[in-house]
C-alpha cells in the first residue's frame, strides 16, 4: 500500500508547493471534490492573494520610501479638501479621519510639524496623552473613526453545506436513476408501487445529505469558534488614567498604547516617548531592514511588529483605513494546508476508489450479461418490456451504489472532524492549535526541548535572598526592609534604589482604587516589589532622574542596560542580567560605605563561590552594576565593562505543580524532555533534578560550550544532553535542527520570546506560550499553550496520539465494509445473478461507514494507554500489519457467513413461502449491518483485547450506536417499502444480532496471532517494549 501511496507523502510542515501540487493531481477519483477539498488549501488562489498581497506591499513601498514630490503635493491638497462633519466638530475633534490617515500613511512629516506633532494631533482628536481616552468618549470614537476591524468574508451558512453535499457526483446519478425509476415504475405497476423504488433512493440521498451537512457545518462552527480564539490579541493602553488591557479589536483613535519586544502594533500611530524602538515593518512592507522610530521618524504602522525597546503610540487610523486592514482583506482565510493524514489518506480512497470502481462495472457487466443471456435463452432477446429496463436501470443503480460504497469519501474528512473535535477540547485544556497538522505530529513527537521559565515552574518570582557589601541575607515575606536598611550604608542603599527603579522594563501603577500595582515580566516585577519593601519611591525616583537611552533584555545579551542624568546632573549606567555576564563586566564593587572599590581576584571567586550557592538552591541569580561617566562620555552608546558591582540577587520560582509526573508520563512513552534555558547552568541543574528531566547519566550543558563543538562531538553528545543552560536562540536553532537531520528525532520547542521565532519556525511542533509569549512568537507558532504549563504540552501530545490511532481505528472499520459489500455483492451478482444489497440499503451502509462511523470512532477521547507506547515514527506506514490482520480476518468471517447465507439461508433457516426470498434479503441486510455495528466496537482497539474500555467516556460513539440500531429496526420494520425489506420474527433478529456479535470473539482470536511491529528504533538503538498487562488493557 505505501508504494501506491508515495505520491501523497507531504511533510507536516513547511510542505513545497509541488508536493502539494502533486498529491492533488494524483487524486483521480472523486465523488464530490467540493466537499473532499473544502478544508485543503486551493494553491490557485492562494497564488492570486500571494500575488495581490506583493502588488499592495510594493505600492506601499514606494509611498514609504521613495515618494515623488508631485505625489507628495497631489496627496496634500486632497488632504485640504477633507471636511469635517458638523457631528464630529461638536464631539470635540478638529481633524478628519482620511487627514489623518493619509499623514500617517505617507510618512508626511511635513503636515504632522503643522499641527503641531504628536501633541498637536492629540488636541486634534480631543485627547490627553496623559490620561488617555475616556471611557465615556469611545462610543462616539467609534462612529466618528471607525472601529479596529478588519473586512472578513462571511461565515458559510447551513444550506451553503447542504448544497456541496448534493454535490456528489454518484449521488447526482442515483436521483436521476429515481427518477427515470418512476418514470418507468408508474405506467408498469402503477400508483403507488411503482413509485417505491425510486422514491427509496431519493430518501435516502435526502438523508445521507442531510447527515453529511450536519456533520459538515458542525465542522465548520467548531473552525470558526478555533479561529476566533486565533485573533484575540491583547495590548496595555492607558484610558481615564489608568493602565488597562484590552482587546486590539477595541482599540479607537486616540487610544495611547503601550508597546513591548515582541508587540504587534495594533493600528496605526505616531511615537509619544520611547527607548531604542525597532520595527520590523517586513510584513507590511516587504523591507528586510527594521525601522528606527524615534520623535523625527514618528510613524508607526498597524500590523509591523516590535523588534527591539519599548514606546508609547498614539492610535490615529483604525480598521479599514489602515494598510494593514487592507492587506488582511486580501489574505483568503480558511486556507489551512493539508495534513500528511489527509493527503495519505486521500491516496487511500483514490486506490480503493479504483478497485471498487472496477467492481462496479464488472458487477453491472456481470448482471447485465446474465440477464441478456437469459433473455436469449428463453427466445425473448427482441422481446423488451419496460420492466426489463427497469431492471437493467435497477442493476445500474446497484453498480453505481457499489461505487457509492466503494469510494471511501469518509477517510480524508475522518481527519479533519477528528482534528476538529480534538482541537476544540484541547482549546478548553488550554492549548490552543493554530496549524490542523501540528496537532497530528505532536502525537509523533519523540523530544520536547522546553524553557523553564513560566513552562516548568510557576513565572511567580519572589526575590528570596540578596548579596550586597560583602553580606548575604534571606528575605522573608513581607518583612519590613528597615531591619536590612540598618546593615548597609544610606549611599549604598541609593545606589541600589537606583539601580532597581531605573533600570526596569516595569512599571509601578495605581489601579481605579487607589493600589500599586507593578505591570512586567515576573522578573521585573520581583525586583520592583523589593524595592517597594526597602521602602523606595518609584515616581520620585523617576521624576528626578532623567533617562537619556534604554537598552532593553534580550535573550542574546542577557542584560539590560540604562544610561541616566543624575539630579546633581551627571551621567550614570546602570546594568542588570545575567550574573556571570555582568560579574565579567565589573572591576569593582561597592563596599560597606557604598563607595567603589576596585574588586580583586578573590572578591571575584567569593562572588562566584555566591552565585553558584544561589543556584544550586535553584533560584535565578542576577547582578545588578552601575557606572559613572564625566562630561567627555559619548551618549550614543551603553559601555559594557568597567562597572562597579552592587549586589547579587536570587529570585525563586517554584517548579509547577504536576510537572514531575508530567516529565514522568512523557518518559514511559518514548519522549525525551530537554530544558533548554538562559538561566545559569546550577540554576537549571537543580530545577531539572526536581522536575525529574536531568538523570544521573544525562548530561547538562552551557549554550556556549555547545555551540564550540564540531560535528561529530555533537553527534555524540546530543543523545546525552538534557540541560542546556544560558542558551542563546541560535543554540536553541542548533540543537532542533541536529535533533531532525542527525536523528531524525520530531521535535516539539517551547517558546516565548522574539527571538525564539526561528527555532520554533524550525521544529516539527512549535510551542508558543500564551502567558508570557510575545506576538511574534505566537505567530511563528503551531500550538499556543494558554497556560504556559508543561502539561498542557504532554496534554497535546496525548490528544495528537488520539488522533492519529482514531483514524487507523476509522480506517480498519471502514476498510473492511468496503470489502464486504464489494465482495458481497460482486460475488453474488457473479453466481446467482442478483445483488443481495438493493441500493437503498447501500445507501444507508454506506452512511453507518462514512459519516456516522466517522463520527463514532474518530471522536474517541484518549486514554492513558495512549502514553504508555512509543511515539509513531516519520516512516511507518499508516494502515500497519496488526490492521490488515484484523481486516482480512473480520472480512472472511463476515463474508463466509453472509455467503453461506445467501446460497444456502433458506435450506438452514427453513424459510418457505412466497416470500421466503424477500425475508433472506432482509436477514442478509440486517446480518450484514449488525456485523459492522459489532466490529465497529471492536474497531475500538487495534491491538488490546479490552474493547469495552472507556467506551461510556465516549458519549459521542454510544449515541452513534443507539442511532444506528435504532435507524436499522426502523427500516426493516416500517420502511420497508421503500428499503426492500420485510418485517423479520424475534427469532430472525437475535440470530441477526448473534452473528454480528460474533465479531467480538474473532476479533480476540485475530489479536493473537502475532505480526510484526513496526516500531521505530530510538536513537539510543533501543525498541521500546510494551508490557504484558498493556495488551490485556
Amino acid at each position: 500500500m505505501e508504494t501506491l501511496l508515495k505520491d501523497f507523502n507531504v511533510p507536516g510542515k513547511n510542505a513545497s508547493e509541488e508536493a502539494q501540487r502533486r498529491w492533488r493531481s494524483a487524486v483521480r477519483i472523486v465523488r464530490n471534490r467540493r466537499r473532499r477539498f473544502r478544508m485543503i488549501a486551493d494553491l490557485n488562489k492562494r497564488s492570486e492573494a500571494r500575488n495581490k498581497i506583493l502588488k499592495t506591499q510594493e505600492q506601499l513601498r514606494v509611498a514609504l520610501y521613495v515618494q515623488k514630490a508631485a505625489f507628495i503635493f497631489v496627496d496634500a491638497v486632497r488632504g485640504n479638501e477633507y471636511e469635517l462633519s458638523a457631528e464630529a466638530r461638536e464631539a470635540g475633534f478638529r481633524i478628519h479621519p482620511n487627514a489623518l490617515a493619509h499623514i500617517v500613511r505617507n510618512h508626511d512629516i511635513k503636515s504632522l510639524e503643522s499641527l503641531g506633532g504628536v501633541l498637536g494631533v492629540a488636541t486634534k482628536v480631543n485627547v490627553s496623552l496623559n490620561e488617555g481616552v475616556k471611557l465615556s468618549d469611545i462610543p462616539v470614537r467609534q462612529k466618528i473613526y471607525g472601529s479596529n476591524r478588519y473586512t472578513e468574508k462571511p461565515s458559510r451558512s447551513f444550506w451553503i453545506f447542504v448544497w456541496e453535499a448534493f454535490h456528489d457526483l454518484t449521488l447526482i446519478i442515483l436521483m436521476v436513476c429515481a427518477v427515470v425509476s418512476i418514470g418507468v415504475g408508474l405506467p408498469t405497476e402503477g400508483w403507488p408501487k411503482g413509485m417505491y423504488d425510486g422514491l427509496g433512493i431519493i430518501l435516502s440521498i435526502f438523508l445521507v445529505v442531510s447527515v453529511t451537512a450536519v456533520s459538515d457545518y458542525r465542522q465548520s462552527l467548531q473552525f470558526k469558534d478555533l479561529d476566533k480564539e486565533k485573533k484575540k490579541i491583547f495590548v496595555q493602553v492607558t484610558r481615564d488614567g489608568y493602565r488597562q488591557k484590552i482587546s486590539i479589536y477595541d482599540l479607537v483613535v486616540g487610544d495611547v498604547v503601550h508597546l513591548f519586544i515582541g508587540d504587534q502594533v495594533p493600528a496605526d500611530g505616531l511615537f509619544i516617548s520611547g527607548y531604542s524602538l525597532l520595527i520590523d515593518e517586513s510584513s507590511l512592507s516587504g523591507e528586510c531592514l527594521p525601522a528606527n522610530i524615534y520623535e523625527d521618524q514618528p510613524f508607526l504602522l498597524g500590523g509591523t511588529k516590535v523588534q527591539d525597546g519599548s514606546g508609547k503610540m498614539l492610535v490615529t487610523t483604525v480598521g479599514m483605513r489602515t494598510e494593514w486592514g487592507k492587506l488582511m482583506e486580501t489574505i483568503s482565510e480558511g486556507e489551512e494546508d493539508e495534513t500528511p493524514l489527509q493527503a495519505k489518506l486521500n491516496g487511500v480512497a483514490t486506490v480503493i476508489g479504483k478497485i471498487g470502481l472496477g467492481f462496479a462495472v464488472l458487477t453491472f457487466v456481470v448482471l447485465t450479461v446474465r440477464f441478456l443471456v437469459d433473455k436469449l435463452l428463453r427466445n425473448e432477446f427482441t422481446d423488451w418490456s419496460s420492466s426489463d429496463a427497469l431492471t437493467l436501470l435497477n442493476y445500474f443503480a446497484t453498480a453505481v451504489t457499489i461505487v457509492v460504497v466503494a469510494v471511501p469519501e469518509g477517510l480524508p474528512l475522518a481527519v479533519t472532524l477528528s482534528l476538529a473535535f480534538a482541537m476544540k477540547k484541547l482549546m478548553n485544556d488550554k492549548a490552543l492549535v493554530r496549524h490542523l497538522s501540528a496537532c497530528e505530529t505532536m502525537g509523533s513527537a519523540t523530544c520536547i526541548c522546553t524553557d523553564k521559565t513560566g513552562t516548568l515552574t510557576t513565572n511567580h518570582m519572589v526575590l528570596e535572598k540578596i548579596w550586597i557589601c560583602g553580606k548575604a541575607k534571606e528575605i522573608k515575606g513581607n518583612v519590613d526592609g528597615g531591619v536590612f536598611n540598618s546593615e548597609i550604608s544610606e549611599k549604598a542603599l541609593t545606589i541600589l534604589l537606583q539601580a532597581i527603579f531605573q533600570n526596569t522594563g516595569a512599571e509601578v501603577v495605581k489601579d481605579r482604587e487607589g493600589k500599586n500595582s507593578i505591570l512586567g515580566t515576573p522578573t521585573e516585577s520581583a525586583l520592583l516589589e523589593y524595592g517597594l519593601l526597602l521602602g523606595g519611591d518609584f515616581d520620585a525616583q523617576r521624576r528626578e532622574i532623567k533617562i537619556l537611552k534604554v537598552e532593553p533584555f534580550n535573550s542574546v545579551k542577557k542584560t539590560m542596560s540604562v544610561l541616566v542624568v543624575l539630579p546633581d546632573g551627571g551621567l550614570r549606567a546602570f546594568c542588570k542580567g545575567a550574573s556571570e555576564i555582568v560579574l565579567r563586566m565589573c572591576d569593582k564593587i561597592v563596599d560597606n560605605y557604598g563607595e567603589p572599590v576596585l574588586m580583586s581576584e578573590e572578591q571575584v571567586r567569593n562572588i562566584t563561590d555566591v552565585i553558584n550557592g544561589f543556584a544550586c538552591e535553584a533560584l535565578r541569580t542576577l547582578c545588578l552594576a552601575f557606572k559613572d561617566f564625566d562630561d567627555t562620555f559619548n551618549e550614543n552608546s551603553i559601555p559594557d565593562s568597567g562597572y562597579t558591582l552592587i549586589a547579587v540577587v536570587g529570585i525563586k520560582d517554584p517548579v509547577r505543580p504536576g510537572v514531575k509526573d508530567a516529565v514522568r508520563t512523557c518518559l514511559a512513552a518514548g519522549i525525551t524532555v530537554r530544558m533548554v534555558t538562559g538561566d545559569n547552568i546550577n540554576t537549571a541543574e537543580a530545577i531539572a533534578k526536581e522536575c525529574g528531566i536531568l538523570t544521573e547519566d544525562g548530561l547538562a550543558i552551557e549554550g556556549t560550550e555547545f555551540h564550540s563543538k564540531s560535528l561529530d562531538q555533537m553527534k555524540e553528545i546530543i543523545p546525552k544532553i538534557q540541560v542546556m543552560a544560558r542558551s542563546s536562540p541560535s543554540d536553541k536553532h542548533i540543537l532542533v535542527t541536529h535533533l531532525q537531520n542527525m536523528f531524525k528525532e520530531v521535535v516539539a520547542v517551547t517558546g516565548d520570546g522574539t527571538n525564539d521565532a526561528p527555532a520554533l519556525h524550525k521544529a516539527d511542533i512549535g510551542l508558543a506560550m500564551g502567558i508570557a509569549g510575545t506576538e511574534v512568537a505566537k505567530e511563528s507558532a503551531d500550538v499556543i499553550v494558554l497556560d504556559d504549563n508543561f502539561s498542557t504540552i504532554v496534554n497535546v501530545a496525548k490528544w495528537g496520539r488520539a488522533v492519529y490511532i482514531n483514524i487507523q481505528k476509522f480506517v480498519q472499520f471502514q476498510l473492511t465494509v468496503n470489502v464486504v459489500a464489494l465482495m458481497l455483492n460482486f460475488v453474488s451478482a457473479c453466481i446467482s445473478g442478483s445483488a443481495p444489497l438493493t441500493a437503498v440499503q447501500l445507501l444507508w451502509v454506506n452512511m453507518i461507514m462514512d459519516t456516522l462511523g466517522a463520527l463514532a470512532l474518530a471522536t474517541e477521547p484518549p486514554n492513558d494507554g495512549l502514553m504508555k507506547r512509543p511515539p509513531v515514527g516519520r516512516d511507518v506506514s499508516f494502515i500497519t500489519k496488526a490492521m490488515w490482520r484484523n481486516i482480512i480476518g473480520q472480512s472472511i468471517y463476515q463474508l463466509a457467513v453472509l455467503g453461506v447465507l445467501n446460497f444456502y439461508g433458506k435450506q438452514l433457516l427453513k424459510l418457505k413461502g412466497s416470500n421466503a426470498t424477500e425475508v433472506l434479503d432482509t436477514f442478509i441486510f440486517n446480518t450484514f449491518v449488525f456485523c459492522q455495528v459489532f466490529n465497529e466496537i471492536n474497531s475500538r482497539e487495534i491491538e488490546k483485547m479490552n474493547i469495552l474500555r472507556g467506551i461510556f467516556d465516549s458519549w459521542v460513539f454510544i449515541g452513534v450506536m443507539v442511532c444506528t440500531v435504532a435507524f436499522q429496526v426502523i427500516i426493516v420494520e416500517f420502511l420497508g417499502t421503500f428499503a426492500s425489506t420485510v418485517p423479520l420474527s424475534w427469532q430472525l433478529w437475535l440470530l441477526s444480532i448473534l452473528i454480528g456479535s460474533v465479531s467480538i470473539p474473532v476479533g480476540t482470536v485475530l489479536k493473537c496471532i502475532p505480526v510484526e511491529r513496526e516500531t521505530p528504533r530510538h536513537h539510543d538503538g533501543y525498541h521500546p517494549l510494551p508490557g504484558g498487562p498493556e495488551f490485556l488493557a
